[in-house]
């Protein structure tokens, strides 16, 4: 039928399945679609779809902890694998690649300028490189691998700057909160006039997204020093 495919879902050698509607199953995967239950076919977890077999109590118990069927269909989604076509598994590694090129714009830089290599350049050498891409695995199980692939045609290298950071009082306590939420506040002190002196260390590629952040929040009267 073309109109239902498998979530299948491994737990110490014992097999899950449930039918799901390939498009809306596709858009929960991507988190496009919140509710579950018009991805469902039916409520019914087996372990063999085809044949209609069904898993004990027991079993469910072992691998889910609990019996409620909706509990269990939404860890199958996120541990489990969708049973793709070939259009939606194209859709997908491209949304994935898209994802991994930009986690790995924002973590490494070029080591001679210090700065992130541009989109185009990491997507070219990901090519170059024949880098293959699983669309059900998340960017940190395969960032690694690519990142080793991808040093023997661009220079990457993972390193982290400390910011000397100084905020006017009006901005202080709207900019504090994108501080934290950017990278990791090593000293902080607020002055007696309400202004904020901060030290932030960030990876060094999100750093003209840091100084256009607060650049945008402070009206361009924040000062940001890099330390040396």
């Amino acid at each position: 039928m073309a109109d239902v495919t498998v979530v299948r879902f491994s737990f110490e050698g014992e097999k899950f399945e449930i039918l799901v509607k390939p498009d809306p199953a596709l858009d929960y995967k991507l988190g496009k679609k919140k509710d579950i239950s018009s991805v469902l076919v039916s409520e019914e977890i087996y372990t063999d779809s085809g044949k209609g077999t069904k898993p004990s109590t027991e079993k469910l118990l072992a691998a889910f902890k609990t019996e409620d069927k909706t509990e269990i269909a939404q860890i199958m989604f996120e541990k489990g694998d969708l049973n793709l076509t070939t259009d939606q598994r194209r859709k997908m590694v491209d949304q994935k690649r898209k994802q991994i090129v930009e986690y790995i714009a924002k973590t490494f830089v070029d080591p001679k300028t210090h700065l992130p290599h541009p989109p185009l350049r990491i997507e070219q050498a990901m090519k170059d490189g024949r880098v293959s891409i699983e669309p059900q695995k998340s960017v940190e199980e395969q960032v690694k691998d690519i990142v080793e692939k991808l040093r023997s045609i661009i220079a990457l290298k993972s390193e982290n700057l400390q910011l000397e950071i100084t905020i006017p009082a009006q901005y202080a306590s709207q900019s504090y909160s994108v501080l934290k939420s950017v990278g990791s506040l090593k000293k902080e002190e607020w002055q007696n006039n309400g202004s904020l002196k901060a030290i932030l260390e960030i990876p060094a590629a999100a750093r003209p997204n840091v100084i256009d952040r607060l650049g945008s929040i402070t009206k361009g009267s924040a000062t940001v020093e890099v330390m040396k």
